[in-house]
């Protein structure tokens, strides 16, 4: 299937993770879809990961971004513009799980919300005015936890309900201006970050066996490239009349019958 993604702008934030991370996964699926992926993060990765595209003859830059920083996000933004005058997609993909919970700082937990949710509005915010003259799209990527809670991790959690909250919210405020907003639900998916959580664990493979057991579908983890496909669809025009929805892509693992887990 055609997704009509070709030379499409789409800036995707925090998409210099560890190669097969999800941020960085959607970039490579946008590179093959013939889109112009725009890589904003604060690491360093993304030098190397915009050289490669640019190897393969695609125009995509790196835009050395702390996500925490708004007057950073507005400059960042300013160069996108000044480069393709225009953008067709924003994905809000920023997101660290940083454990501060109930007994951190309150600096913490601020820094929490200014990175996981402060920065989705401010990106929004400074790319609207290129995505209007589009009528282009946004995507954010949520997490089961802004659902159901995790325990020890009320920034975290407090940023992606509130993710869920401006998803609805900029769906209803841009419906005058043809834009659609959608976020995609993360549960359990098996990423490089993941995986060097599972190591730092005593109990490491027992602790992944029954998170596993717990996914109902296939008892097996989502792949990045699952999540990146599902991305790829909501961003296109095969997805023209979807929005304001919550995507879940997470093999049932949220909504289904817990029934399903007996032995």
């Amino acid at each position: 299937m055609d997704l009509e993604l070709k030379d499409k702008i789409v800036v995707v934030t925090g998409a210099a993770g560890i190669k097969g991370s999800i941020g960085e996964t959607i970039v490579q699926a946008l590179a093959e879809e013939g889109a112009i992926p725009v890589i904003v993060c604060r690491n360093d990765r993304g030098y190397g990961y915009a050289q490669e595209l640019q190897e393969r003859g695609i125009d995509s830059i790196f835009v050395k971004t702390d996500l925490s920083d708004p007057k950073q996000i507005e400059k960042a933004v300013a160069k996108i513009g000044a480069k393709y005058g225009r953008i067709d997609v924003l994905i809000n993909n920023v997101g660290v799980n940083d454990g501060a919970g109930l007994d951190a700082s309150i600096e913490d937990f601020m820094w929490s919300l200014k990175l996981n949710l402060v920065s989705f509005f401010a990106m929004t915010k400074y790319c609207l005015p290129y995505i209007k003259k589009t009528k282009g799209n946004i995507l954010n990527i949520g997490s089961k936890v802004g659902l159901t809670g995790q325990g020890g991790t009320s920034g975290y959690a407090a940023s992606k309900g509130g993710v869920l909250g401006l998803t609805r919210e900029w769906a209803v405020d841009l419906i005058k201006h043809g834009i659609r907003v959608n976020a995609i639900i993360i549960a359990e998916s098996w990423t490089p970050a993941y995986d060097n959580w599972i190591k730092t664990l005593e109990n490491g493979e027992e602790k992944l066996k029954s998170i596993v057991k717990k996914i109902p579908f296939e008892n097996r983890m989502t792949t990045p490239q699952e999540i990146a496909d599902s991305c790829l669809f909501a961003i296109s025009n095969k997805s023209s009349h979807t929005t304001g929805q919550f995507i879940t892509v997470d093999g049932g693992y949220i909504h289904l019958d817990r029934s399903l887990l007996t032995e």
